[in-house]
């Protein structure tokens, strides 16, 4: 008889700002290590964070400040903030238009290979373009997805990727542009990218994203790509549900 599949709990979550959703993936991380560290651990559901950011900029662990080309003081003016936060990678956007994803997954579960799973990120995100009839893929050597590959070097990225990792429990994820205004990219250098462009599904289709639609369409193909069961709570029920898991009631 084989093995039931593992869990993943989808919380969408909506427009929510940065900062609480950055200690709300700790705090998760943390609910993980603890269970897996435990004398009798559980095979207690894994959780995946969609959400969308009020206009913010983040700065990975080993990234260059410089590569904020604006004032902080100036990121006022624009409705913006700024975060230096503890993932990998350089600077990104995040704002409205933009499906930002957030995965609390053990990998100890699934596979101890960070670079397999981040591959296996930007496969979903790969997929949710094909579903659209928008060809992405990978560039050798660059994190995240991008459109128009080829030897010209013309490619442009529609995902930024980058996470973090504690006894082998992700946070932080993907940001996904859907209709999101590529005018905030001129603030930073994105990822610390300088030859390359940015670009979202509505540049590359000529048309508006009906987001939830795109939503759907990625937890589907995320099922798939991590082989899980997929149990989605929204806004209020996410906030519930998360708040009882993290205190340890869920069951």
């Amino acid at each position: 008889m084989s093995e039931p599949r593992q869990k993943v709990v989808v919380c969408r979550l909506g427009n929510r700002p940065y900062a609480p959703l950055w200690d709300l993936q700790r705090a998760l991380q943390s609910r993980l290590v603890r269970e897996k560290r435990s004398d009798h651990p559980r095979a207690i559901p894994h959780v995946l964070l969609l959400s969308e950011h009020p206009p913010v900029y983040t700065l990975g662990k080993s990234g260059n400040r410089a590569n904020l080309l604006i004032h902080e003081k100036d990121l006022d003016e624009q409705g913006a903030t700024f975060f230096q936060i503890d993932r990998g990678g350089d600077i990104t956007y995040h704002g409205p238009g933009q499906l930002v994803g957030y995965p609390i997954l053990d990998l100890d579960r699934f596979y101890t290979d960070v670079h397999r799973y981040l591959r296996e990120l930007e496969e979903v995100i790969i997929r949710t373009c094909a579903s659209y009839s928008l060809e992405a893929g990978r560039v050798d050597g660059r994190t995240g997805v991008w459109v128009d590959r080829n030897h010209r070097g013309t490619e442009r990225k529609i995902s930024a990727m980058g996470i973090r990792c504690s006894r082998w429990v992700t946070m932080h994820g993907f940001a996904f542009n859907l209709n999101t205004e590529l005018e905030r990219y001129d603030a930073i250098v994105p990822c610390g990218i300088s030859d390359r462009d940015v670009t979202s599904m509505a540049a590359e289709l000529g048309r508006a994203i009906d987001e939830a639609a795109v939503m759907n369409t990625l937890i589907g193909h995320f099922g798939d790509v991590f082989d899980v069961e997929i149990e989605q709570v929204a806004d209020e029920e996410a906030d519930r549900w998360v708040e009882t898991y993290l205190a340890d009631e869920w069951v």
